[in-house]
C-alpha cells in the first residue's frame, strides 16, 4: 500500500467512524497517524519536486499568493495591481508557470505571485498541485480568488490548504510540550478542557512517540489543534478573500453570495473596481508599517520608508540598517505616536509604530 492510499485509507475511518466519548480516544489516534502521514507525504513531494519543480526567489517587503480555480481572473488581478504581465485568456489553465510581480503601495514592495490554478484533489497532487500549494505554504499573505458564478469554491479551496498543513487566518495553538527523558506525562492546563479528555491526550502523545514531557495547555484546545501543535510542518498564514467579476451580476444575486461569503472584498478586475480596496487590504492584511529614518544632524528621509512588520522594534529596524548598529548600540530618538514626547530617547526594545521617524545613535 502506497502512502497516499495509506492516507486515504485512515481518512475514510475517520468519516465512517461516529464521534462520541467512546470512539475519541480511537479517533484522536487515527488523526494523529493521519497528520504524521500528511507531513511524511509533503516531504517527500517537497523532495521529489526539486529540478523540476516552482522555483521563485523572494524578495521585497513581503509575499503574498494568488490562489483559485482556473479561469477565475488571477491573472487580470495581477496585472492591475502590480508590474506584471500575466497572460490572460477565458479559457482553463491560461497561467501553467507562477507569474511574479512587485505591487508598489505606500513605499512598501510586494511580490505577488499569480500561481497556477489548483483543482479540487491539489493537496494530494492533482494537477501538480502539491507544487502549487507549496509557493502558498511560503507566503506571508494568501489572497483567494473566486468567481462570482462558483462562490461554493471557498470551501474546497480552504479544504485543499488544510490538507497542505496550511491554517488560514489562525494563530498557532497554545500549547507546549516539552520532551523529557524519563518521568511520564506531566499534564496541566490553566483552562478547563470541554473537547478532550486527558486519556485521549496521552494516546495522541504516544502515536507522536512522545512518552515523557512537560504538556502545557493554555486554551480549550480541540483534537485537531491538539494535534497541530505537535506537527513541526504547520503553518499559519493571513489570508483574504476576493470574489471577482462582479460587474456581471445583478443586485439580488452578488446579495445571495455576500451572504454565503460574508467576510470577502469584491471586486471587479477587469473594470478596475475596487481594486484600489484590494492594495490597501493587502497591506493592511500583511500588517506593514512604515518607518522613517533620521540620520544624526540631518533631516528624516520621508520619501523613502524603511518597511517593517506591525510590533517591530527598534532593534530590528537596526539590524535592518547593519549589524554594527545593533553592536554599537547607544539609544534612539523617537518622534511619533509610540512614545510620550517627541524625541524621546529609547533602547533596542521599544516596539515602534506605524509613521514613527527613528534616530539611531551608535558608540564611536
Amino acid at each position: 500500500m502506497t502512502l497516499e492510499d495509506r492516507i486515504r485509507s485512515i481518512e475514510e475511518e475517520i468519516k465512517k467512524t461516529p464521534y462520541n466519548k467512546a470512539t475519541s480516544h480511537h479517533i484522536g489516534k487515527l488523526k494523529a497517524k493521519l497528520s504524521q502521514l500528511r507531513e511524511e507525504s509533503f516531504k517527500r513531494a517537497s523532495a521529489g519536486t526539486k529540478g523540476k519543480g516552482f522555483h521563485l526567489k523572494k524578495s521585497g517587503d513581503s509575499t503574498v499568493a494568488l490562489v483559485g480555480f482556473p479561469s477565475v481572473g488571477k491573472s487580470t488581478i495581477l496585472n492591475q495591481i502590480t508590474n506584471a504581465e500575466s497572460k490572460i485568456g477565458s479559457y482553463e489553465f491560461t497561467t501553467l508557470e507562477v507569474i511574479p510581480g512587485v505591487m508598489e503601495y505606500r513605499g512598501a514592495h510586494i511580490q505577488i505571485f499569480d500561481i497556477p490554478g489548483i483543482i479540487s484533489g491539489a493537496a494530494h497532487g492533482r494537477g501538480r498541485g502539491r507544487e502549487i500549494l507549496s509557493v502558498a505554504r511560503n507566503a506571508d499573505l494568501i489572497v483567494i480568488v473566486l468567481d462570482v458564478f462558483q462562490p461554493q469554491h471557498q470551501e474546497l479551496i480552504l479544504e485543499e490548504l488544510n490538507l497542505i498543513g496550511i491554517r488560514p487566518n489562525q494563530s498557532p495553538p497554545d500549547v507546549r510540550v516539552k520532551r523529557r527523558r524519563i518521568g511520564g506525562v506531566k499534564l496541566a492546563s490553566t483552562v478547563p478542557l470541554t473537547h478532550m479528555d486527558e486519556k485521549s491526550i496521552r494516546s495522541i502523545l504516544n502515536e507522536y512517540g512522545v512518552h515523557s514531557a512537560d504538556v502545557l495547555i493554555r486554551e480549550d484546545v480541540t483534537m485537531d489543534r491538539f494535534i497541530d501543535s505537535l506537527d513541526s510542518s504547520i503553518v499559519y498564514i493571513p489570508l483574504l478573500m476576493v470574489v471577482n467579476k462582479i460587474d456581471l451580476v445583478d443586485d439580488d444575486y452578488l446579495g445571495e453570495v455576500k451572504r454565503k461569503v460574508p467576510d470577502a472584498l469584491y471586486i471587479a478586475a477587469d473594470k478596475q473596481l475596487n481594486i484600489d480596496e484590494l492594495k490597501e487590504e493587502i497591506f493592511q492584511r500583511l500588517e506593514l508599517i512604515r518607518i522613517y529614518l533620521k540620520p544624526q544632524g540631518k533631516k528624516a528621509d520621508m520619501d523613502d520608508p524603511l518597511i517593517v512588520r506591525k510590533g517591530s522594534t527598534v532593534e530590528n529596524v537596526a539590524q535592518r540598517l547593519h549589524r554594527d548598529f545593533v553592536r554599537n548600540f547607544r539609544h534612539a530618538n523617537v518622534w511619533g505616536k509610540s512614545v510620550k514626547f517627541p524625541g524621546q530617547k529609547i533602547g533596542l526594545e521599544h516596539a515602534l509604530e506605524d509613521k514613527d521617524i527613528v534616530r539611531i545613535i551608535v558608540k564611536k
